[in-house]
């Protein structure tokens, strides 16, 4: 019977992930791009702004709590276990593709956020509550898209948020330490269940905490990862581009990695790293306190800089340049081989990195799925939705990989869906909300003025 479902979602993924899908993210992404002017160009506007944690205007939590809740979301099992799956299954090429997926991700990371402001609304208990859903309902008028979004985003919020996180953490643990795969499980349910209590703030309270350090320490581990195998790393770099337009197998051609499987699995893992697209962290950008959606479009922006372009890209460089791509192992277990190099360091680096990581995207996803069934049926379903979460936290920690990531990338390709309809059919509204206070921010800059 297992067999037989892990057959049905591996045949689902592939499917939902054809190229119309592909077509329709990259296309997205490429075409904001050009729209907004390679809005790129100010992702340093956005980063000093995010450090900002003053009260920017009305909303729940500051700009940088939002950013950084959303990037406790993002910045999860993707960067480990995704990047290697990713490079396991399309080869090194696939770690150029996850790359450009991520530079390009930021014009759409930065429509979604910007739209998801700008048709927020406030609830009957004062809060502030947006995200594709109501850019759907409100800003296209077809509530029935919404409803089809808040339903995916809430059922893929167990896959991508909680599930493969779990399993993935388990898995390293078990693996690193040899500790049972169900003790994890209890440990991180726990913790899970502790911080939930309390909703949003308390979330975005302890992402503020959690991800700087967890950021910072990962990143400097990795450099020095790659300082150690400093000798090999141009080949490397040459390795994944030339990989990422010929192809190139992965375990002595056993995954038939060609060029398709490459672009294939590099974006299909890009978009569950950073999320550019998938229509998530728009609904935590809704409840921050900014002063104009522009301002936390930029911020919500620098999420996509931060996870994919600069973190997947260490962890894909330290992956391939140990050489362990072609091990035969995958998933964090493929990671843990690569960061083993360099004895005693490089486990305990990871082992922290994939436990603060995946706690934190625990608690941002368990937001956003929340936020979903509020839209669906009420705010009454907020504690049986927690409840449920937390089992959940349990059981993906003793599910079997396979299934789990097939179960996320069918859902996330679902749910990207109607986002990206909104992000086509609405960018003269991102455009023309980016003129109208782009030139306003340049002043503020240059004046000194936070008036706007």
């Amino acid at each position: 019977m297992l067999e037989q479902i892990e057959l049905f979602l591996g045949k689902a993924s592939g499917f939902v992930w054809g190229p119309p899908l592909l077509i329709l993210l990259v296309g997205t992404h490429l075409f904001l791009t050009v729209r907004l002017g390679f809005i790129q160009r100010h992702i340093w506007k956005g980063i000093k702004l995010s450090f900002s944690r003053k009260n920017e205007g009305e909303g729940d939590i500051s700009q940088f709590g939002a950013l950084m809740t959303a990037l406790a979301a993002t910045v999860g099992t993707g960067n480990i276990a995704g990047v290697a799956t990713a490079i396991a299954a399309g080869g090194p090429g696939a770690a150029l593709w996850m790359w450009l997926t991520g530079v390009f991700g930021i014009a759409t990371k930065y429509g979604e956020a910007l739209l998801s402001v700008k048709y927020r609304v406030t609830t009957a208990d004062g809060k502030k509550a947006g995200g594709p859903m109501y850019v759907l309902e409100h800003g296209m008028g077809q509530k029935w898209l919404g409803v089809i979004f808040a339903i995916m985003t809430a059922c893929a919020a167990f896959g991508i948020g909680n599930m493969v996180q779990a399993n993935s953490l388990a898995d390293l643990v078990q693996e690193t330490f040899g500790f049972p795969r169900w003790g994890t499980g209890l440990i991180v349910a726990a913790l899970t269940a502790m911080v939930m209590i309390g909703g949003i703030r308390w979330i975005a309270r302890v992402c503020e905490v959690l991800v700087p350090f967890m950021a910072v320490f990962y990143i400097l581990g990795c450099l020095v990862l790659l300082v150690v195998g400093l000798p090999t790393i141009p080949a490397t770099i040459k390795l994944i581009i030339t990989s990422a337009f010929t192809g190139h197998a992965a375990v002595g051609g056993f995954m038939g990695a060609a060029m398709r499987n490459a672009i294939r699995y590099g974006v299909a893992r890009g978009l569950f790293s950073n999320e550019s697209g998938l229509g998530s962290a728009p609904i935590v950008a809704a409840a921050a306190q900014t002063r104009n959606p522009v301002r936390q479009a930029l911020v919500s922006a620098t999420g996509t800089f931060w996870d994919t372009v600069v973190i997947c890209a260490l962890t894909a460089i330290v992956i391939v340049n140990s050489g362990e791509w072609q091990s035969g192992a995958t998933g964090a277990p493929l990671t843990r081989l690569a960061f083993a190099r360099l004895p005693y360091f490089g486990p305990f680096v990871l082992s922290v990195g994939m436990f603060t990581f995946v706690f934190s995207t625990i608690l941002g996803w368990s937001y956003y799925g929340e936020k979903a069934v509020e839209y669906l049926m009420g705010a009454s379903v907020a504690k049986p939705y927690r409840v449920l979460w937390v089992i959940c936290v349990f059981i993906g920690s003793v599910a079997t990989l396979k299934a789990v990531w097939d179960f996320a990338d069918t859902l996330n390709g679902l749910m990207a869906i109607p986002n990206l309809i909104s992000l086509v059919a609405l960018n003269g509204i991102i455009v023309g909300e980016t003129r109208k206070y782009m030139g306003k921010f340049d002043s503020e800059a240059e004046t000194g003025d936070n008036s706007v």
